[in-house]
């Protein structure tokens, strides 16, 4: 839409904020099949509802009964996070879930799939909280949220200024349609980190990081350190539609290249798109209230399965590998070496381009975006 064209990346073309809009036209076999979706839909966001409240019970009722020991403690959360998570992905239709290698180099055979220990960093994009559910199935995982200071209000404001150049002015045959005079927003240093729980990590899907607060923050080294089990890290700090790479902001500062003491797994997760009779899957605008109910119930409409891709790269080729060479990847490292080094493999994993956005201009556009309904 012409009103968010300031949030179309100069450099890609790409609008990596608004949700996919699947074609208009739908058939009249569509139309009839639409009362049955909605009692699909209903029904399953209720199956759904209920697995949340078993596992609520047991991850934060009985489990914290028994914090006195830990063993127990770690068998009833995996019970009540990897089996649900697993059943609930099930409900929605995702009946398959298959995971690819993806090898850097040409003709190497990747090697067995992955195992995080505790204390290993989980890196991904983010499109989805269904690539939450994902991993809370995997591997269990800890996962965290950064905080940081909110960008400036006038970042925010300056998005109406757009002036548009009708017709085919650039003698190429392309149409120019718009002008950008919005600069993309500079990069806001991250606070710390909060560890967060499943259910609060999906509904902070598509949300930008919170604040500081009176509540303690702790750096990722510090998190992993302490962790039971794998952390799960997104670099972009929020949703994208999935169209593009956002900007990874700084949350590995300090951290050398190759790491050591701790192993750093990537993985790339992407989307089909949207259908007349499949919504889209990706969730980058997050609801007002209740967040992320709506688009649960918009995805439970399929009657088709669901698919997902996940490509993994290898450890031995990964960040953390002793024989990786960070001039191969990134010659010209930003001041965060792995951030822009995980940035471009997972870009290179799945087929990705990296867009000059990053969590700021989201900030920027869900401001600009509530304002306007």
């Amino acid at each position: 839409m012409e009103k968010f064209s300031s949030f179309r990346d100069p450099g890609t073309g790409i609008q990596p904020f608004l949700a996919p809009v699947p074609p208009q036209e739908r058939d009249l076999f569509d139309t009839v099949l639409a009362p049955i979706r909605a009692v699909v839909a209903v029904t399953r966001t209720a199956v759904i509802i209920v697995l949340i409240s078993i596992h609520f019970v047991l991850v934060h009722v009985i489990g914290f009964i028994c914090r006195p020991i830990p063993p127990l403690q770690d068998l009833i959360s995996w019970l009540g996070t990897a089996l649900l998570a697993r059943l609930a992905l099930y409900v929605i239709g995702f009946w398959s879930m298959p995971t690819e290698l993806i090898a850097r180099k040409r003709g190497k055979i990747p090697e067995n799939k992955w195992n995080p220990r505790a204390g290993d960093l989980i890196v991904s994009n983010w499109s989805s909280w269904i690539e939450v559910l994902w991993l809370a199935y995997q591997y269990n995982p800890l996962f965290v949220l950064p905080v940081a200071n909110a960008p400036a209000a006038s970042s925010a404001r300056d998005v109406s200024s757009i002036s548009y150049t009708p017709g085919r002015k650039t003698g190429t045959g392309s149409a120019a349609i718009s002008s950008f005079n919005r600069a993309l927003s500079s990069p806001e240093v991250i606070r710390g980190f909060r560890q967060v729980s499943l259910l609060e990590i999906i509904s902070s899907t598509g949300n930008t990081p919170s604040a500081p607060s009176s509540m303690p923050l702790h750096s990722l080294d510090d998190i992993r350190r302490s962790a039971r089990g794998p952390v799960v890290v997104f670099p972009e700090c929020t949703t994208s539609n999935g169209r593009g790479l956002l900007r990874f902001a700084d949350v590995f500062n300090g951290a050398s290249v190759p790491t050591k003491g701790y192993s750093i797994f990537l993985m790339c997760v992407r989307y089909d798109p949207p259908t007349p009779s499949q919504p889209s899957l990706s969730h980058s605008v997050p609801g007002a209230t209740l967040n992320p109910l709506r688009h649960l119930l918009q995805i439970c409409t399929s009657l088709s399965p669901q698919s997902i891709s996940i490509r993994q790269l290898p450890l031995s080729e990964s960040p953390s590998s002793q024989l990786f060479k960070v001039n191969e990847v990134a010659p010209e490292p930003r001041s965060d070496v792995l951030a822009e080094v995980c940035a471009v493999l997972i870009a290179r994993m799945g087929k990705m381009k990296r867009v000059g956005f990053g969590w700021e201009d989201k900030y920027a556009f869900l401001d600009f975006y509530r304002g306007r309904r």
